[in-house]
């Protein structure tokens, strides 16, 4: 049964599947770069498509190569690009707040501006508790 089936005719065509579709998500990403209102939901946008488009891509390149060595460089290339990303991205985010760089009109800051008050009643407490010593 499996005589008559070319692997490398189905590897070419998985891995080309899954370069598209992680094309396919940068491309979405970049749309909601040029689209989106205010630069928090941009950097979001950007940040989850790049890292998945970029996941595919290499998962596509290590299908298609089919070695161990290809297999282990992609590996570590998308857990440290999984890794590393949502950490950029959240000291971005973090700077853009304490530069006051502002939010989207319609966005619900509620919650966040609950959490700000409690970060920075705990860093006067912190300050305080710093100038004793």
């Amino acid at each position: 049964m499996f005589e008559n089936i070319n692997f490398l005719l189905v590897r070419e065509i998985i891995s080309s599947i899954l370069i598209i579709i992680g094309v396919i998500f940068m491309l979405i990403a970049a749309i909601g770069l040029l689209r989106f209102p205010d630069f928090y939901i941009r950097m979001s946008a950007i940040t989850k498509g790049s890292t998945l488009g970029l996941g595919l891509i290499l998962t596509g390149m290590g299908t298609y190569f089919n070695e161990a060595d290809m297999l282990l460089k992609v590996l570590l290339i998308i857990g440290f690009t999984f890794l590393t990303t949502p950490v950029a991205a959240h000291v971005i985010g973090r700077t853009a707040v304490r530069n006051k760089i502002p939010f989207w009109g319609p966005t619900d800051l509620e919650e966040f501006k609950d959490y700000l008050r409690k970060e920075h009643s705990t860093h006067r407490d912190h300050e305080r508790d710093n100038k004793h010593l």
